[in-house]
């Protein structure tokens, strides 16, 4: 037998073995994803979500926008800026965490998680948007948020109201003084990450509702809870105007006793003024993000709602 092949299977074998480990540590990645069908088709399949439709693409909190699938870091948030693209855009990813490859329509250049290799949008250059003239052009469904660290946010609270058709309660809470973000999705059910068709058959027990990240050094719960009241006719049980159903009721899921306390004296207020307020005050639960196409819908279409108007009730 060659001595040069005896030889040469120590250093096969240990080559063979060192690929199942790569190839275990990726599939770990994989396993740990849980991605949804919408998450898959763009991740894994390489798929464009609509523009404007992404969470990301308005938002302007400080921190970092981490890999969906992996959780590793990709971008800064000081590295954010507004195209009116319709997807999020960076001009700065951090170092070496994502990875530039040539699209396979042979034009653009593709841009993946250099950790996992999940798909992640494109990358352009020369545009002249920036002084960096580069632009990292995202999908949201691709990312996550990771906020500043609590000793950064000590002036950042967390809100939730329900009060009909969410689509309206966003635009005018997404208009406040103070506001930092706002999303809109369900809470209060039995089901996990519904999804609008389930949350409308009214089998999981969910309600429309939109979560508001505010600064509150700059406007407090009691601000934004009396521009709920007055976003939203509150005497109205399990409806807002045209639309009829459990989902549509007026529900403020308080966060602590503090914030309780204020929706209590509120509703006080309303009633001693002669309104029947049926609005329940319930404790937080676990917020879904409602799909993609839900969030800042009014702000896409560039309308205002029509079944959401202001109506001093506190004067």
């Amino acid at each position: 037998m060659n001595k040069s092949a005896i030889f040469g299977i120590p250093i096969l074998v240990a080559s063979v073995f060192a690929l199942t480990l790569v190839a275990k540590e990726n599939q770990k990645v994989m396993d740990n994803s849980k991605l949804t069908d919408r998450e898959r088709y763009v991740i894994v399949k390489r798929g464009t979500e609509a523009p404007f439709s992404g969470k990301y693409v308005n938002h302007k909190e400080e921190g970092i926008y981490t890999c969906k699938r992996c959780g590793e870091p990709l971008f800064k948030s000081d590295a954010k800026f507004d195209s009116r693209t319709g997807w999020p855009s960076f001009d700065d990813a951090i170092p070496d965490a994502v990875k530039q490859v040539p699209d396979p329509d042979g034009m653009r250049t593709e841009i993946v998680c250099a950790n996992c290799g999940a798909h992640l949008g494109h990358v352009f250059f020369g545009e002249g948007f920036t002084d960096k003239s580069t632009r990292h052009c995202v999908n949201s469904i691709s990312l996550n948020f990771e906020p500043k660290e609590v000793n950064d946010t000590s002036n950042q609270e967390t809100a939730i109201f329900a009060g009909g058709c969410f689509w309206g309660v966003q635009y005018h809470l997404d208009h406040a003084k103070g506001i930092i973000s706002t999303s809109v999705g369900y809470i209060g059910g039995k089901t996990k990450a519904p999804t609008y068709e389930e949350v409308c058959s009214k089998g999981t027990g969910h309600v429309e509702a939109v979560k508001v990240v505010f600064d509150t050094s700059q406007t407090s719960f009691e601000n934004l809870a009396k521009l709920f009241f007055e976003i939203h006719d509150p005497t109205q049980l399990n409806r807002q105007g045209p639309d009829v159903g459990e989902q549509y009721k007026s529900a403020i899921f308080y966060e602590d006793d503090k914030q309780k306390e204020v929706a209590i004296k509120l509703i006080k207020q309303l009633k001693k003024k002669g309104f029947s307020v049926v609005t329940e005050l319930i404790p937080a639960s676990t917020f879904w993000d409602a799909e993609s196409y839900h969030q800042n819908y009014y702000e896409k279409k560039k309308q205002e709602p029509y079944c959401h108007t202001k109506v001093d009730r506190f004067q």
